[in-house]
């Protein structure tokens, strides 16, 4: 089996509209990643965009199917944080979702790192709070789900378009017997860092879902269908 995340990081509120609405129409759940007090925009790939702690929309998203999973409290690097600092931060994450996102449980959650930066000590410590952990890693394609699997590895690409470099991420996937390949997207069009396009993404739903032994699903989803 070929199990494939696309894992889309931020808030774009115009983007995830427009995803969720893209997936829902091949029957498909989307993976959205959210930072849980986003009232800053923190850097200038975002300036002109719509980002926001909107949880009536993340809320509504999770109602229709979709995976809305933490993202940090705010976008910052916590591999370049104090240790206790960055604790801090996680759980205070983590207790938004838990009151802002009702059926939320931390236990059962992916902590998606902003930038994938993460540190030995801060995965040695998320597994006592939160179910697995999303971070960058040399070789992205994981192998497939299984009980106990706490460290998720994705590659991305930007600031550019990433659509050439998804193509090959999935090729390399294809060409091996199996795997789960996580990818980290952000925004649709131009919105946010190495985006994809509206079109890209429906042709490449209907292109991956004509595929016998390919499975698209959000990342806790797949831990939760492997335990």
């Amino acid at each position: 089996m070929h199990l494939i995340t696309l894992s889309f990081d931020d808030g774009f509120v115009r983007s995830f509209t427009r995803v969720a609405a893209i997936y829902e129409r091949f029957g498909l759940s989307a993976c959205f990643n959210i930072v849980a007090d986003n009232r800053e925009i923190w850097n200038e790939t975002h300036v002109g965009t719509d980002v926001g702690s909107d949880w009536e929309l993340w809320n509504a998203l999770r109602a229709r199917g979709h995976e809305i999973m933490p993202h940090g409290l705010h976008h910052v690097n916590y591999a370049q944080l104090p240790l206790s600092e960055a604790t801090d931060s996680i759980r205070r994450c983590l207790d938004i979702f838990a009151e802002r996102l009702p059926g939320f449980d931390p236990r059962q959650a992916v902590f998606n790192f902003p930038y994938n930066a993460s540190s030995p000590a801060l995965e040695a410590w998320l597994p006592e709070v939160a179910r697995a952990y999303r971070t960058w890693g040399e070789e992205a394609i994981n192998p497939l789900p299984h009980a106990g699997m706490t460290r998720l590895t994705c590659t991305a690409f930007g600031p550019g378009n990433c659509e050439q470099h998804l193509d090959n991420q999935l090729a390399r996937l294809l060409a091996q017997p199996s795997g789960w390949l996580i990818y980290n997207t952000h925004g649709l069009d131009d919105e946010g860092w190495g985006p994809i396009g509206s079109d890209y993404l429906e042709a490449l739903l209907t292109r991956l879902s004509a595929i016998p032994t390919v499975r698209l699903l959000p990342a806790g989803r797949a831990l939760q269908e492997a335990n």
